[in-house]
């Protein structure tokens, strides 16, 4: 068996199902709390000579309600996040099968013990109720959960007045099952809101990048019809107009079809520049957009500059803006990163970026050996390629990635031809 996988398994997550499976654990751990607080309790009663039979009863009786617990925590957390209806038949079988264990505990138990005080029995029947009521205010709502936890209260309060418990006694013992179901109840519900703040945060962000990308789609299209949609309507009422004039055989229709040729090239031209201009990215603008959308997203941006990016040729912040763009992207994609440094540096006669950021996955299945990554990557290096330029992935520390792009200051020689 792998030991590592565990670990693995919890990098290879995002942070809401981390919170998830934390918060749905602490919930299993306050399940747990409730055998463990009877412990002494029975072992205290063993040593005053009561009945083993009856603290074997209460033994197993407090395991099984703390297990009954638990799987209304399993079922209970999934529905205040929304994903499948309120477990109310698991809230009715629960409550009964709780309540059944405290009631016969209390008729088997004494209600006091040899010195006069209230017995184990009363101990138990308060500790259920509090644990119980804890897990049932995770399946209800607010002011559901207030009602049911004061009627279990209440409830409770019958079988110790049967039992011969005393009035002062009785109180105080459902005052502390009251606030001890409270603390517990409180406790259970904000960890769940915590969890449901942080998937309705996971999912905000996903909007927010679907909307970017929306946007973006919106200017180019607009952009488009704004350099396409007059010269096209020119040219369809020019061709119509040519058609006319050469069916009456008149020599304007070739000067009309003429103009709709120079148009489709001013048209053909004026695209390629739309797009040209569209592929384009500017160092400076990329590497202050890349810090403001990281900052949004919660992940320090650290820069590093031997030089001011605004001083290199065009050429080469034209393609560097792109290796930082694409280098954001992964950031926020495929990490969750906490902090990210771009360094920008001149060595040999060649501008070398890089990008290195934290919260990198430690996915089971390895890297390819050739670290190739998606096809971004794949991009990045074939828009290097043609400047001589080069992208690496060198290896750094578990749970970190760095990208480094070297690119010439000048253009590559072309190489002669061959005879």
């Amino acid at each position: 068996m792998d030991v590592a996988m565990p670990v693995r398994r919890w990098r290879a997550t995002g942070k809401p199902q981390r919170t998830e499976l934390y918060v749905r654990w602490s919930l299993y751990a306050v399940s747990l709390v409730q055998p463990l607080a009877t412990l002494g309790m029975l072992g205290g009663a063993a040593r005053n000579e009561a009945d083993p039979a009856v603290l074997r009863i209460a033994a197993v009786g407090t395991v099984v309600a703390a297990a009954l617990n638990a799987a209304l925590f399993k079922v209970a957390l999934p529905a205040y996040l929304g994903r499948r209806p309120r477990p109310t038949g698991w809230l009715v079988v629960s409550g009964l099968i709780t309540y059944g264990i405290a009631f016969a505990v209390l008729l088997l138990a004494p209600a006091l013990d040899r010195q006069g005080q209230p017995s184990f029995g009363v101990g138990i029947a308060v500790i259920t109720t509090t644990f119980w009521v804890a897990a049932a205010s995770l399946a209800l709502r607010i002011r559901e959960a207030a009602v049911v936890g004061v009627a279990a209260i209440a409830l409770t309060g019958v079988p110790l007045v049967l039992a011969g418990l005393p009035g002062s006694s009785t109180a105080g013992a459902l005052t502390g099952a009251a606030i001890g179901a409270l603390a517990a109840a409180t406790t259970c519900r904000c960890s769940a809101w915590t969890a449901a703040v942080v998937w309705e945060l996971d999912s905000a962000r996903e909007a927010q990048a679907r909307l970017a990308v929306a946007e973006e789609r919106l200017r180019f299209s607009r952009d488009l019809h704004d350099v396409l949609g007059r010269n096209l309507t020119t040219m369809a009422l020019k061709s119509e107009l040519a058609v006319q004039l050469s069916k009456r055989g008149r020599p304007e229709a070739v000067d009309q079809m003429t103009e709709v040729q120079r148009i489709a090239q001013e048209s053909h031209r004026e695209v390629r520049e739309l797009v040209r201009g569209y592929r384009e990215a500017d160092l400076p603008a990329e590497v202050a957009g890349a810090r403001s959308v990281l900052r949004a997203a919660d992940v320090e941006c650290e820069t590093d500059f031997a030089m001011e990016p605004g001083t290199l040729p065009p050429r080469v912040q034209s393609v560097l803006g792109w290796v930082v763009r694409e280098a954001t992207t992964n950031v926020l994609r495929h990490s969750e990163a906490g902090h990210c440094a771009i360094r920008l540096r001149v060595r040999g006669g060649a501008a070398v970026l890089e990008v290195e950021n934290d919260g990198v996955p430690l996915v089971p299945s390895p890297r390819p050996a050739d670290g190739a990554g998606g096809h971004g990557l794949s991009g990045l290096r074939e828009r290097l390629a043609p400047h001589g330029g080069v992208l690496d992935l060198p290896a750094v520390a578990a749970g970190s990635f760095r990208l480094t792009a070297t690119l010439p200051l000048t253009d590559p020689a072309p190489e002669a031809p061959t005879r």
